[in-house]
């Protein structure tokens, strides 16, 4: 994991991580934000960098997947600093689909190691507003967060160039129509492109998860797609969802 999050801070750590920071601004005008991540000193870094802007306020901190949702509901924080590797349970990007679920108005920005297509485009339709990594500089994560919580995303450039390559018109010869599938494999197809997993399709269209992968192979043999990824990004150019 890149540590530059947690060692490029000036000032020490702080030992309450929900501690709110000083200053003129009334609390009413701060943007609240919510840190997840399953690595404390990570959460402390970052506590101790935002916590010096005067317009930030850190209101509670989560460990794993399930305080993140209780934390959520209790206090509906502004914006949400979402790592995707939680450890045990539910991951960040369940996490996400289900904090924008029940509070749909919280800006979510991924903030995590990862920057593989299996994570982006799943994040992102989960409900995700911006993804970044973790080598970011905590200045632009400040500004990250503001930039949220006036409802614009920021993308890191290595995620935003895959997103734009992956968004390119593909021809007809390229990509088969997606009307070569059945009305079950349809149905599958729009649940991938919506971060559903097999063990999630299989519990929403009650049916074994040995038939969802058997569905899933037929899907990506019929419209001649490497993997799920390619398979969500086939439907968002569709228009299926």
């Amino acid at each position: 994991m890149n540590m530059v999050l947690t060692l490029n801070w000036s000032c020490p750590l702080s030992n309450n991580i929900n501690t709110r920071s000083k200053s003129k601004i009334p609390p009413a005008e701060k943007i609240s934000v919510l840190i997840v991540d399953d690595h404390e000193l990570v959460r402390q870094g970052i506590e101790t960098f935002l916590n010096l802007q005067a317009d930030i306020e850190i209101i509670a901190s989560a460990a794993n997947a399930k305080q993140a949702i209780e934390q959520v509901e209790a206090l509906i924080p502004d914006v949400i600093l979402m790592d995707l590797n939680l450890g045990e349970g539910m991951n960040g990007i369940e996490a996400t689909r289900e904090i924008k679920a029940i509070s749909p108005q919280s800006k979510v920005i991924v903030l995590t190691s990862f920057h593989s297509d299996e994570y982006i485009f799943p994040a992102i339709k989960s409900g995700a507003l911006s993804y970044l990594l973790k080598d970011i500089e905590p200045v632009e994560l400040a500004d990250a967060i503001r930039k949220a919580a006036s409802d614009q995303a920021v993308l890191a450039p290595i995620v935003a160039k895959r997103i734009v390559e992956e968004m390119q018109p593909t021809s007809k010869e390229a990509t088969p129509s997606h009307s070569q599938l059945s009305v079950r494999e349809l149905e599958i197809l729009k649940l991938i492109a919506e971060g559903f997993n097999n063990q999630e399709i299989a519990h929403s269209l009650n049916i074994a998860i040995k038939t969802v992968r058997c569905h899933v192979s037929n899907i990506l043999s019929k419209l001649h797609l490497r993997d799920r990824t390619q398979a969500a990004i086939h439907a968002w150019q569709k228009g299926l969802l």
